[in-house]
């Protein structure tokens, strides 16, 4: 993610005594990343103090519940705040292949009204077919109209880089193609050994529902290796939450950030 969405965040990096720390700089914040790496008292001391001397809203994000408990224990006056719109929805990988129950009976209507308007084929994201999905992204582009706003613009470029680096950062995919042409792409990778998380998931509005065959062919693809899937966070787009919450996640990762006083 630091990776495809560099040109956005300007992300700077430090290898201190094992650790490494990251600084972000947007035009809207600086902030800097709990460390990565051993415990070490005095590298996160000093990167708490490096982020007070920024003088920002959230200077310092905490992303790992042991972290949360670290600065707890040796900072209890400083006050740490958890940002909602930024939680990782998780869910688990049979539901999401499955839709069982009265809870997603919308769901599968709408999944049964897409199937039968645009019938559809499924693909993996190979070298064979990658300028087809690099032709479907400017189509997608067009559409939003991403050169007018600042992230989708930049979103745009993180899926190119994605797309460019894609055996190299480890990601897999698949398209869903109603008529014979790509409709949408899901990109995602392991997380963790339980743990599959998807990066991207984009479509054309032609076909009503095609975002819920993406996510049911992205978990069927997932569910014989992967207990859970982390579909990332709403980001506070009302929208975006509602439709993700719609799929009764199992739990959420947490995102708190420290604030400056």
């Amino acid at each position: 993610t630091l990776f495809c969405w560099r040109s956005y965040g300007h992300y700077s990096i430090c290898e201190q005594d094992g650790c490494l720390i990251i600084k972000g700089d947007t035009e809207n914040y600086r902030s800097y990343r709990f460390p990565i790496g051993p415990i070490n008292p005095d590298v996160f001391h000093a990167t708490i103090k490096l982020a007070q001397d920024l003088h920002e809203e959230a200077p310092l994000l905490v992303l790992e519940p042991w972290q949360f408990t670290w600065m707890r224990e040796h900072y209890p006056d400083l006050i740490l705040k958890q940002d909602r719109n930024f939680f990782d929805y998780v869910y688990k990988t049979d539901i999401l292949s499955t839709l069982p129950g009265q809870e997603f009976l919308s769901i599968r209507k709408q999944l049964n009204k897409f199937r039968r308007n645009c019938p559809s084929t499924v693909e993996m994201i190979t070298e064979s077919n990658m300028d087809e999905v690099l032709e479907f992204l400017i189509k997608w582009c067009q559409q939003r109209e991403c050169d007018k706003y600042t992230i989708l613009k930049h979103e745009k470029e993180a899926i190119r880089e994605a797309i460019a680096n894609f055996s190299e950062l480890g990601f897999s995919g698949i398209t869903v193609n109603p008529r014979g042409e790509i409709g949408g792409i899901a990109i995602f990778e392991e997380l963790n050994p339980h743990t599959a998380v998807v990066h991207y998931e984009k479509a054309l509005p032609d076909c009503e529902g095609i975002y819920k065959e993406i996510n049911m062919q992205t978990a069927l693809h997932l569910k014989d290796r992967y207990e859970y899937i982390n579909r990332e966070s709403d980001m506070g787009i009302p929208g975006l939450r509602e439709a993700k919450e719609r799929y009764h996640p199992d739990h959420y990762v947490k995102l708190y950030y420290l604030e400056n006083s």
